[in-house]
């Protein structure tokens, strides 16, 4: 039996940095979407004739019928500029939400690790997980090229007013001359927050050679492997 199509029906959609936007979805056929935090759903229509299909990773937790995503406008894409172009009340075939990427049960101390649109699941995450009662120590080292790109900052530093169990370390690789935070890569970062520790988990997600730069550093610094969870974006 194969996973049920639906329709997703666009609400609203906003600018959040360039070229990065906000979306909020609804399924008119259900009362309630199930899904994890971290979980993607799966878009598909077709193009000239072709079947294409994309996944995007769920934004923010379960609410009724609705999901939320944050994505890129890819110029050279087939998917992302016609979903930038959606007014709200269109519709996308879909189907999901779907995958692996959640948080363990029962959750351990943790690292979320994050570059560009790669924080969706993370801000899906931590939401489910702090305004459940979650109390386990949760780290997000977010990685951006410039300051504007970091998304959803100021949700960020309001969950750390609000959790004391929630520490948040924006890192920019083109860095102002204002900056005072966190330079370079997240890679090293992560390391100095993981520190001597070798039980927390270290969830990453974002593009493909830092996912595997990131995981590699982690095994050789004695991270077990099943410390280590993770998802790519290409």
């Amino acid at each position: 039996m194969g996973v049920a199509v639906l329709k997703a029906r666009l609400v609203e959609s906003r600018d959040i940095a360039p070229e990065v936007r906000h979306f909020v979805f609804e399924v008119p056929e259900v009362e309630q979407l199930p899904f994890l935090p971290g979980q993607f759903v799966s878009f598909s229509r077709d193009f000239e004739g072709k079947k294409i299909t994309r996944a995007y990773s769920t934004a923010a937790p379960p609410g009724g019928n609705r999901f939320e995503l944050c994505l890129n406008l890819v110029q050279s894409g087939l998917f992302s500029p016609h979903l930038f172009e959606m007014k709200p009340g269109e519709e996308v075939d879909m189907k999901g939400p779907l995958g692996y990427f959640t948080m363990r049960k029962p959750p351990g101390d943790s690292i979320f690790v994050a570059t560009g649109t790669g924080i969706a699941p993370f801000r899906g995450m931590l939401k489910g997980y702090l305004e459940g009662g979650g109390d386990r120590q949760i780290t997000l080292v977010f990685g951006v090229r410039y300051e504007h790109g970091l998304l959803y900052r100021d949700e960020f530093e309001q969950i750390v007013r609000d959790y004391p169990n929630f520490h948040f370390q924006p890192v920019l690789s083109r860095p102002g001359t204002d900056w005072k935070g966190r330079t370079g890569h997240v890679q090293p970062h992560v390391l100095e927050v993981l520190g001597d520790r070798r039980d927390m988990d270290v969830y990453i997600c974002g593009l493909k050679a830092m996912v595997d730069d990131m995981r590699a550093q982690l095994k050789q610094a004695g991270l077990d492997r099943h410390h280590i969870i993770f998802e790519k974006y290409d």
